[in-house]
């Protein structure tokens, strides 16, 4: 499989990608804190076979203005993605993702996942989510969903019952939060992910 990971602000990442048959790729997208990005992907699969395993991290502790669009499109069947997308967001920053799975007519036998899932800092932090499927084939196994919340309270208070100070056990909860994007990474930029986070 062709792994590719992409800091954004550091790396340009790709605009548009076709997937030939049998072709299999995973795309990881990172956004730092301090990076304001507006990022456009389209993503062919275009060839039976092909496969794609996308996932996205983004992090706006403090302010910032996040948007991302993410279009899929399955034009031909046997084929498979899956995308997983989660981030931080807290202070005055601002998320939009929007994320289109579209499966065309003779795209039978396909298989489409995405997931957002957004963890808010601060009653002023904002966080659009816009999941969504355009499908015209009937034999295919499609999700998608999107969750926004907070931290949660039964889980630092489990922590701080074990002595486990407040901030760390904030952290703690981050980090496992942002986990499955993460163990994805190579270790020093999982370790500047840990070390930016509030």
């Amino acid at each position: 499989m062709d792994n590719r990971i992409y800091v954004i602000g550091r790396d340009c990442a790709p605009q548009h990608l076709r997937l030939d048959a049998g072709e299999k790729v995973s795309m990881t997208l990172v956004i730092l804190p301090g990076t304001d990005a507006q990022l456009a992907l389209e993503i062919d699969l275009a060839g039976p076979g092909a496969s794609l395993d996308l996932a996205g991290l983004y992090l706006c502790p403090e302010a910032g203005q996040v948007d991302l669009r993410v279009l899929v499109r399955h034009a031909v069947g046997g084929c498979s993605s899956r995308q997983l997308f989660k981030g931080i967001v807290g202070g005055t920053a601002r998320v939009c993702f929007d994320g289109l799975i579209y499966v065309a007519p003779d795209a039978q036998k396909t298989e489409a996942y995405q997931e957002n899932h957004s963890l808010l800092l601060s009653d002023t932090a904002r966080v659009e989510s816009r999941p969504q499927l355009e499908i015209y084939a009937d034999d295919v196994q499609c999700s998608h969903g999107a969750t926004t919340g907070y931290l949660n309270p039964d889980e630092l208070f489990y922590m701080r019952s074990r002595g486990i100070p407040e901030a760390q056990a904030r952290h703690l909860q981050m980090q496992a939060f942002l986990a499955p994007v993460i163990r994805r990474l190579p270790d020093a930029l999982a370790e500047e992910i840990h070390a930016s986070l509030p």
